[in-house]
């Protein structure tokens, strides 16, 4: 049996070609004919089956055969907002592994202890974008630029918050058991940098709200830290 080509397309009910990036992979990798199926996936919850029309070079026409509309795989919004490590390939992993796993929202943090301040946001979506067609997603999780912590906690006053650090001196509950009290609930999680969230910064977010929380036993690294806490708001949805 042939495997299902998957191919990222925002506007596939409306469109009538694949965009230029993923037609060249069709045409040029893939060489899929005039007459081959493809699945498109537009990224708010449907997939398309589609029918191949006469390609060349540079197009990839199709006709739509087929809607599947899809069902939501876990309860809530699922929301990271993490510091970018000062090495950017552990953050494009961390947004691949995350899409893989399944999660809504990434947003980026500029924190007093931050080893990076300026991010391309449009590389990341890219990354997870081809993470979502690896792993068949048909939501695509949403990229934030960066935005500074104070301005980031004044934003989001209500629901499901968490701030997960390493300060002794401020108590904390294990996210994981926080999170199997409230499995369908929409969940934010901060992750700071490789030198965790200043105090100042973490005693702001739970004066704002925010349930002050630990990972486990072990030190994370950032990427690890974040990819750990998407985990455990996708295992307490099971």
């Amino acid at each position: 049996m042939k495997e299902e080509r998957f191919f990222y397309v925002p506007d596939a009910a409306t469109s009538q070609e694949l965009p230029e990036e993923e037609a060249q992979h069709a045409v040029r990798v893939l060489r899929l004919k005039e007459g081959d199926e493809m699945m498109l996936m537009d990224g708010i919850g449907n997939f398309h089956r589609a029918t191949v029309g006469a390609v060349n070079a540079k197009h990839c026409p199709y006709t739509i055969t087929e809607t599947l509309p899809q069902q939501r795989p876990w309860p809530g919004h699922l929301h990271l907002a993490i510091a970018p490590t000062k090495m950017m390939d552990r953050m494009e992993w961390l947004a691949e592994k995350a899409t893989e796993v399944g999660f809504d929202e990434l947003s980026l943090l500029d924190c007093r202890f931050s080893e990076r301040r300026v991010v391309k946001a449009q590389r990341l979506e890219k990354i997870v974008v081809s993470a979502m067609k690896q792993s068949r997603k048909a939501w695509r999780p949403t990229v934030n630029e960066m935005t500074p912590f104070k301005q980031f906690i004044a934003q989001h006053t209500s629901g499901l918050r968490f701030i997960a650090h390493c300060y002794e001196e401020i108590p904390r509950v294990n996210l994981f058991q926080e999170l199997q009290q409230h499995k369908g609930d929409s969940a934010l999680v901060l992750v700071g940098p490789e030198g965790d969230f200043s105090i100042d910064e973490v005693r702001m977010a739970v004066d704002a709200g925010f349930i002050s929380v630990d990972l486990g036993k072990s030190r994370l690294r950032t990427e690890t830290a974040g990819l750990a806490a998407v985990m455990m708001m996708q295992l307490s949805r099971q």
